[in-house]
């Protein structure tokens, strides 16, 4: 089945206005918001690494808050249909979105955005992705260290230095040959793990260094908690189960949790009562960055990393949805950046103004030369261990709980059928705003999550979440009308809850 997630189209840097003289490039969506001071050090880094005047870097930051709300409604409405999106121009000014469906060109072209007719939608690219994924898996990884969706090319893009190799492979595949880009290509990803020590640094917070044993060095991700435990996120290849773990200082601070590697690159370490999680992500400079969330940033927007070996780099999403051979095995579901880093930076924070977007895994380069950086998204580690993710005094429930909406609703669906709320008439709004649900992660099952709009004749889909497993969410900014949420039983049966709340 197809997968999409709906970002919070409602949830936009919701922060004081700058005073900029760029002029907007698309019109003003109901739902976005404007920028406020953007955090200590970004600026700099960002017109530092993007290659931008800091006045230019500030419009970029304007511009992806202005339009990140436009693409989140697209997306939306495109549902099936969707192709990708991505910002265009050095400061971002341009929204490009892609679809399979002629008739949603003057839809997105209402809203400001640049529509691109293309032939695949974004759900068969990851579906070309995932076959030659499977082509290139075991022995014949190391011809293609890198795969990802392009959704710019509409392709799945192979980078190898052995382009032969890598072309039978692929044939194997059995894809539409038109679909698949093979590209000669040095980059050759490794993990970022290091055996030095950096200086010392204040409580816990993202980028800073801890060790795994007596040699290996890795960086902090994020402070998160589990019921009344507290600790932090990093890559799963630093450490195993159960490895003792010592802070930047070499104090005793914690022990690992939970690892998982290959596949994917995650962990979550438990630190004693003598360390102090803090929210916070290091800009290398002695300052911090105050971490409020967790929204997925579109590709084509600013993001930074903070390491104990690079320090503070800045760079743009270049795709999300990349495969990635290392030597020691593969990574399925990262994201590839333009940002630099050096080994040591495993596991540290990757973060697009103040949301977190991820945590490193590996790459190529270096930021003498510059590089290219992998990040292990977070949603997939919270729903995988059950965390919550600290900011401030509190913490946001991580994907898999949703007992914290104002309503909540409960049920039990049979697999391959549907459940309503409330029931099939649904429910009326009279104003416009933000509606948000989320189905609670339940083990063995998959569900999908819709809302659904009465357009005088027919149930209308409007916004819809449909990952892998059972937890799902989504938020919609949408006008007044007739609405319902739809709750799918792809696979398994058994209860689920719907928590939800409309404006």
């Amino acid at each position: 089945m197809a997968r999409r997630h709906v970002v919070v189209p409602g949830c936009v840097l919701a922060i004081t206005a700058l005073a900029l003289t760029a002029t907007p490039a698309v019109a003003t969506h109901p739902a976005a918001r404007t920028l406020g001071k953007p955090p200590p050090g970004m600026l700099e880094a960002i017109a530092r690494d993007v290659g931008l005047t800091e006045e230019e870097a500030e419009t970029r930051l304007l511009n992806e808050a202005r339009l990140t709300p436009i693409e989140a409604s697209l997306r939306g409405e495109i549902g099936d249909h969707f192709g990708g999106s991505w910002f265009a121009g050095d400061v971002a000014q341009t929204l490009v979105v892609a679809t399979v469906d002629s008739t949603e060109v003057p839809v997105i072209a209402a809203l400001g955005a640049r529509p691109l007719l293309v032939d695949r939608s974004l759900s068969e690219l990851r579906a070309v992705r995932a076959a030659v994924d499977a082509a290139l898996a075991g022995g014949r990884g190391a011809a293609a260290s890198v795969r990802y969706v392009d959704v710019r090319t509409n392709r799945v893009v192979v980078l190898t230095d052995n382009p032969k190799a890598a072309l039978e492979a692929v044939r194997t595949a059995e894809v539409e040959p038109d679909a698949v880009q093979v590209t000669a290509s040095t980059e050759h990803p490794r993990l970022l793990r290091a055996h030095r020590k950096t200086p010392a640094e204040t409580d816990l917070v993202g980028g800073q260094a801890y060790y795994i044993g007596t040699t290996t060095r890795c960086s902090v991700g994020f402070s998160v908690t589990k019921d009344t435990r507290k600790g932090f996120i990093s890559a799963g290849h630093c450490g195993t189960p159960g490895s003792t773990t010592t802070g930047y200082d070499r104090r005793p601070q914690g022990t690992v949790q939970a690892a998982t590697f290959p596949g994917q690159d995650f962990s979550w370490v438990e630190v004693n009562d003598d360390w102090k999680p803090r929210p916070l992500v290091s800009n290398g400079s002695g300052g911090t960055v105050q971490v409020s969330g967790f929204r997925i940033a579109v590709e084509g927007s600013s993001v930074c990393h903070s390491g104990s070996a690079s320090g503070w780099h800045c760079g743009t999403i270049a795709q999300h949805d990349a495969s990635v051979t290392y030597p020691q095995g593969t990574v399925y579901g990262l994201t590839r950046t333009t940002v630099c880093a050096e080994p040591g930076d495993s596991g540290g924070s990757f973060i697009s103004v103040e949301q977190a977007q991820g945590i490193t895994s590996g790459g190529s380069g270096d930021c003498a030369s510059g590089g290219v950086t992998y990040f292990q998204p977070i949603l997939e580690i919270l729903t995988a261990y059950g965390l919550a993710f600290s900011v401030g005094e509190t913490s946001l429930p991580g994907p898999g709980t949703c007992t914290s909406y104002p309503r909540v609703f409960t049920g039990t669906l049979e697999s391959r059928r549907s459940a309503y709320w409330p029931q099939e008439r649904g429910f009326v709004t009279t104003v416009t705003g933000t509606y948000s649900a989320c189905l609670s992660d339940e083990p063995s099952r998959d569900h999908d999550l819709y809302l659904e709009k009465w357009d005088g004749g027919a149930w209308v889909a409007v916004a819809a979440s449909e990952r892998p497993g059972s937890y799902e969410e989504i938020t919609y900014f949408g006008p007044p009308g007739r609405y319902r949420y739809r709750v799918f039983a792809s696979a398994g049966s058994g209860p689920y809850i719907l928590g939800h709340e409309e404006p």
